[in-house]
């Protein structure tokens, strides 16, 4: 066995709580390098006869990627206190791998050889609000939506759809447009909204806010903003908004004041700056979002400055009932300000969703202090490459998506933010160059995976759109414009997720990744039946033969019972078609 290959670590996401009474434990090895791995484990103050008192658990591979297996057990302390090493065993060598190194047996005489998880404090257990994970998210660009009162219509505002999107245009969406479409998304299956930025801003996108007080006028005002809200909440759909808390805008009057008044200005500290005058051009002379002299960046580390954010993360769920926070560029604001943010926010809802923006490894940030989830991009990329761009082979997708699997404990997974696209990523239509059967392909995957799905408005009728500002068309209401098959199609797999918890489950195993035909099978079960997912990632015929233990298969998309010949299901799928099967494990 390589054992330079191994990697253990308590906490993190090899060993955590996964709630007030259960530890779950991950161990790595070189990818099919072990045979068996025993987690011995017991508690650290229970002796007998001068030997250590332990017990045994047989661990799982629960995925494996191109480097490594994956490991995990799930055991349940007595005294909510753990001692734990590894018995690995490979046909030819067996060896307990422990803290303080390695053992040709399991040393008993003492328990500090071992790792160690010290005490479940229940205060310490990540717990995102239960209720994301039951939630199917639509991101809505208000400004794009839908227009419902044209006198809010900021000046030079172009008629709905006239026009291709343009970084500087408008259209005029706004909240009462939200309010008078609301049947539309109750009838995807939606039960979560995401708002981009609502408050008043410069520009169309709102990322450069101006006050985060107060709802930009082109939308609406407060009193409307809460009628959308109960709107919302009346049909059962949670409502998250976007927070800007790592730069403000231009127009932003603090920052005006250190333009006009330089280094007399009261606010200069709520900036980073680097002399006086302030130079916007060729590169600021000030810290901005990436060189974006519009943007510049706040220092949340003043006190004023901290003040006045955990105020506005407190204000809009205190008095407008909002349902979470997704936090911009959240990867630049320092840890501190984010911690102070969450319990800021949880102290008046404590189910509160907060979400952070991040691209990269977010585990700092996802230690039960600071955010519940990130938007999962690593997810977004993996299946857009392999589905939508083929890119990438089933191979190499089946072991990124193990990776992911396993870069966060199996509680923050459940709550992760699955998007496929977005305002900042072209339509996934438009990716797919056109090819419907590949968007419901990557909507199979995302409606079966563990997490949290998100779909960008438009993108379930079949919008179209290059990268910002072309993905940001306005949304076409005309039913003969749109593509009602696919918003039929979407709306089938949303129910089967809600109706599957299967669907939802952390737990998935892939079965058969083949490069040479492209295609995917996984599985993934409940308490109660298993289900089988073949994806035909490719332009021609599959021909498949899936092994089952079961007399009686339900076809879940034709809900056909098929049965079984010699223990086998036989199928031919269509270029880029997909089966879902159920069956009881016998």
């Amino acid at each position: 066995m390589l054992k330079e290959a191994l990697y253990h670590r308590p906490k993190n996401n090899y060993a955590y709580a996964y709630d007030k009474e259960t530890i779950h434990i991950r161990l790595r090895t070189k990818k099919n390098d072990v045979e068996s791995v025993d987690l011995i484990h017991g508690d650290p103050y229970q002796f007998k006869d001068g030997s250590w008192v332990t017990e045994r658990t047989a661990m799982t591979v629960t995925g494996s990627d191109e480097l490594f297996d994956y490991w995990f057990a799930s055991v349940k302390p007595s005294y909510r206190r753990l001692r734990y090493g590894f018995e690995m065993k490979d046909g030819h060598e067996t060896f307990v791998y422990a803290e303080k190194g390695f053992f040709e047996e399991a040393p008993l005489d003492d328990t500090a050889y071992y790792f160690c998880f010290p005490f479940i404090n229940p205060i310490d257990v990540f717990t995102p609000p239960a209720w994301v994970k039951e939630t199917v998210w639509y991101q809505i660009f208000p400004e794009r939506f839908a227009n419902g009162n044209r006198k809010l219509d900021p000046p030079g505002t172009l008629p709905w759809g006239s026009a291709e999107p343009e970084v500087d245009n408008f259209f005029g969406g706004d909240f009462q447009g939200v309010i008078n479409h609301i049947s539309h998304l109750v009838e995807l299956g939606i039960t979560g909204i995401y708002f981009t930025p609502i408050f008043k801003a410069h520009s169309n996108h709102k990322y450069d806010t101006i006050d985060y007080m107060e709802i930009d006028p082109q939308f609406g005002d407060k009193e409307l903003f809460k009628k959308l809200v109960e709107t919302c909440h009346q049909n059962g759909i949670k409502v998250m908004l976007d927070a800007v808390f790592n730069h403000s805008g231009y127009y932003f009057p603090q920052f005006q004041d250190v333009l006009e008044n330089g280094e007399k200005s009261k606010y200069k500290d709520w900036y980073h700056l680097d002399g006086f005058p302030l130079e916007t051009t060729p590169i600021p002379n000030y810290d901005t979002f990436g060189f974006v002299h519009t943007m510049p960046k706040l220092n949340t580390e003043h006190p004023e400055v901290k003040n006045y954010l955990l105020e506005v993360g407190r204000y809009w769920v205190r008095e407008f009932n909002i349902d979470g926070w997704r936090l911009d560029v959240a990867n630049e604001v320092d840890h501190q300000f984010w911690k102070e943010f969450r319990k800021a926010v949880k102290e008046i809802k404590p189910d509160a969703y907060i979400l952070g923006e991040i691209w990269h490894d977010s585990m700092p940030w996802l230690q039960g202090d600071q955010f519940d989830a990130v938007m999962n991009y690593p997810f977004t990329t993996a299946v857009v490459d392999y589905l939508a761009k083929d890119k990438i082979k089933v191979s190499e997708f089946t072991n990124v998506i193990s990776t992911v699997q396993h870069s966060y404990p199996n509680s923050v997974n459940e709550v992760s933010f699955n998007l496929l696209g977005s305002h900042d990523t072209p339509r996934i239509l438009t990716v797919c160059g056109d090819n419907k059967g590949k968007v419901i392909l990557l909507h199979v995957f995302q409606m079966s995976y563990t997490g949290t799905p998100c779909i960008y408005y438009g993108d379930e009728v079949g919008l179209t759109g290059g990268q910002d500002p072309g993905c940001r068309k306005c949304m076409v209401w005309e039913e003969e414009k749109q593509d009602r098959d696919l918003f039929k199609e979407i709306q089938k797999l949303i129910q089967l997720r809600k109706q599957h918890p299967a669907f939802r489950s952390n737990e998935i195993s892939f079965i058969e990744a083949n490069d040479e035909t492209n295609h995917l099978v996984y599985t993934k079960t409940d308490e109660n039946s298993k289900y089988i997912f073949v994806l035909n990632n490719s332009n021609k015929d599959l021909n498949i033969k899936l092994p089952v233990n079961s007399d009686t298969v339900l076809d879940l998309w034709s809900n056909e019972k098929v049965q079984p010949d010699q223990s086998l299901i036989k199928a031919t799928l269509p270029p880029y078609g997909f089966k879902i099967y159920s069956f009881k494990s016998k």
